[in-house]
């Protein structure tokens, strides 16, 4: 079915007068380097390096421990700590850890600091009055959440195994309470009191109250939630268990003493998440997304506090006396009830510096080359060298120049935005809904003027979509399942028909349907599908579709090369890029693509075989998903990621 949307009402991420967003940081010019390079396409081909593709400071936990706010950077090599003084402005204390990708969870008793990370999931405990690390423990690949207990004992809830868990300090011991739901994969918030840990469980909601001392458990979350895919937020004071579930907005307020009869707090506005909850006395500080408000519970109603900037992330909340403070993506802002105001400290002034990321997304136009990560777009100017950052409340999952324009599909709540080549003028377009979160993929149907998005649906559900923008009304049309009980990998476009790649794992949480994915055109003017093909058997992903002088070229999640007919959807001949994903692109000389480790070119066979020739080896790209890849404005060169670094690939023949 498709859904007609009206984009009317844009909404601006530009701050206002004295707002909190960083300013854009900026990097020095390129360097150009003759790397020593396997090239089996008889060409000599330069590489220039840009410098780093995105570098930012971005942050997803906080803990106050004393006087300080103690935080941890995510997404870069290595993850930096952290403590923020709240009177200086600045970050005094500083290490990194010798693990980890980033950090969702931390604590603390007494000065003792713990942090959990992810990729592994490791235990750190940091003595915060000597400015010490040590590893103290390991729960599996990823902690989701850390809490202490009354009697000196830390608990973890862990992803994938959904599991709840236990560290005991003073004999450095560990205990496993197991999946707190078989079957459910996230523990993604956790509290505890003297007899019952309190489990926040996705992606099919649950709240577990585990018997600390038999492990026995019960679900105290009223049936009439089961619908909601996280109880993703919690804070437990005293009696008062405070939990939020996405993704509705929705807060339930708990007294420990009746877990029966919790009482409902709805944000209003449509907001989906509750990042952060703080319990101070009789009062309750929520922060929700994707508004970014600051509110009060309070004696049975809900105060609108105000927001430090659209989109705003907040990480966690603190009351200190009189202060209201918050820490969020790179920023730790006050809020003065008086004026009703926020102030801010950018992180990455204060002493916590912008560090390479992972690249998310790659686009170039004829000024610049974009690159997304963490809450922002890294903007390279070609005429000048070097970079700017362009503030997103985001992540850019798809970047696609349209003109004089770029139109970005963001993760989460499947948001579309537009900007200008520079990184100005960011204003966002709408959401997709229908239950989707994760733009895949994007195209550009020059015929209908229609910009075309793949997606993946929320956390547990099922079913992605192709989305139609069309540009020249602001109409939006979704299609959900046009790719039949997969989500819906990459898109391409030629003359009017849509061809889309599916996954069988349909989003995060769920058990694939389908035994192999499929590849589908679809009539982008009569809406209907044209014809459906498993083109290669066993294939779980189709992870990039290209249309090339009359062929529709595939690639798979395992290395493998389909090369179709676009009427029929006959194969026409197949063959082996590498051991797992890649993308293509298309330049003036020929096909190209990449799976992280090399440049490589498809040359088409009159007999439907393509050739593989490499043209640049040892690419190391550390990037946050699939590998990227794009074409110069001009056509003459390639843009793509060398270790953290952005290059430019020229010489192409």
């Amino acid at each position: 079915m498709a859904l007609l949307i009206g984009c009317a009402g844009l909404l601006s991420a530009a701050a206002p007068a004295g707002a909190v967003i960083p300013a854009g940081t900026e990097t020095a010019g390129p360097t150009v380097t003759n790397p020593t390079v396997t090239n089996q396409t008889g060409t000599n081909p330069t590489v220039t390096n840009l410098g780093p593709a995105s570098a930012v400071t971005s942050t997803s936990v906080a803990e106050q421990v004393g006087d300080r706010i103690w935080t941890i950077t995510s997404g870069v090599s290595p993850v930096q700590v952290g403590a923020f003084d709240p009177v200086t402005k600045t970050v005094g204390t500083k290490f990194s850890l010798p693990t980890g990708a980033g950090a969702w969870a931390m604590t603390h008793l007494g000065t003792d600091l713990y942090i959990g990370l992810y990729t592994p999931g490791d235990v750190y405990k940091v003595d915060t009055t000597a400015g010490t690390a040590t590893k103290v423990a390991q729960f599996g690949s990823f902690i989701w959440s850390l809490a202490a207990t009354p009697d000196g004992k830390i608990v973890a809830g862990t992803y994938p195994d959904g599991g709840v868990h236990e560290y005991d300090p003073a004999t450095g011991t560990t205990r496993t309470y197991g999946a707190a739901v078989e079957g459910e994969q996230y523990v993604r918030s956790i509290a505890s009191d003297a007899t019952t840990i309190y489990a926040g469980v996705g992606t099919k909601a649950h709240l577990i109250a585990i018997d600390r001392v038999t492990g026995a458990r019960r679900d105290v979350l009223p049936a009439a939630y089961a619908d909601r895919t996280f109880v993703a937020t919690m804070a437990l004071e005293g009696t008062k268990l405070a939990v939020s579930l996405s993704p509705t907005g929705t807060m339930l307020v708990y007294d420990t003493s009746d877990l029966d009869h919790p009482v409902e707090v709805q944000t209003p506005g449509g907001d989906q998440y509750i990042t952060a909850i703080t319990i101070h006395g009789a009062d309750i500080y929520l922060g929700t997304r994707p508004s970014g408000t600051l509110y009060r519970y309070r004696d049975g109603a809900l105060t609108r506090l105000g927001s430090p900037y659209d989109g705003a992330y907040f990480n966690r909340i603190f009351v200190d006396g009189t202060t209201i403070r918050a820490e969020l993506t790179s920023q730790v802002v006050d809020f003065d009830e008086g004026t009703g105001t926020f102030t801010g400290t950018d992180l990455g002034q204060a002493g916590l510096p912008p560090a390479p990321e992972q690249a998310m997304a790659i686009a170039a136009t004829r000024t610049s080359v974009l690159v997304s990560g963490k809450a922002g777009i890294q903007v390279h100017d070609l005429a000048g060298g070097g970079s700017t950052r362009t503030f997103l409340p985001g992540e850019a999952k798809t970047m696609t120049p349209i003109k004089d324009q770029v139109y970005l599909g963001v993760y989460t709540l499947a948001r579309l935005w537009q900007l200008q080549p520079d990184g100005s003028g960011l204003h966002e377009l709408g959401q997709i809904g229908n239950e989707q979160t994760r733009p895949t993929d994007a195209a550009y149907d020059a015929r209908s003027r229609t910009w075309l998005l793949s997606t993946e649906p929320d956390y547990g559900k099922y079913n992605g979509t192709l989305v139609e923008q069309h540009l020249d009304s602001g109409e939006r049309e979704v299609h959900r399942g046009v790719v039949p009980d997969q989500s819906v990998r990459s898109v391409t476009t030629a003359d009017g028909i849509a061809y889309l790649g599916g996954a069988i794992r349909n989003s995060l949480g769920t058990e694939p349907i389908l035994p192999e994915a499929t590849v589908v055109a679809f009539d982008l003017r009569r809406n209907r599908v044209l014809w459906e093909t498993a083109a290669l058997p066993d294939a779980k992903t189709y992870a990039d579709l290209v249309f090339h002088r009359g062929h529709l070229y595939a690639t798979t999640d395992d290395g493998r090369l389909a090369v179709l007919d676009p009427k029929t959807g006959k194969l026409v001949g197949s063959t082996t890029v590498g051991t797992g994903q890649s993308v293509l692109t298309i330049a003036r000389s020929g096909l190209y693509g990449t799976d992280s480790k090399r440049v490589f070119k498809v040359t088409p066979s009159p007999a439907g075989v393509p050739t593989v020739s490499t043209v640049v080896d040892g690419l190391n790209a550390q990037i946050y998903s699939y590998p990227l890849i794009t074409t110069s404005a001009t056509g003459d060169a390639l843009y793509t990621i060398k270790d953290r670094d952005l290059v430019r690939i020229g010489g192409l023949r």
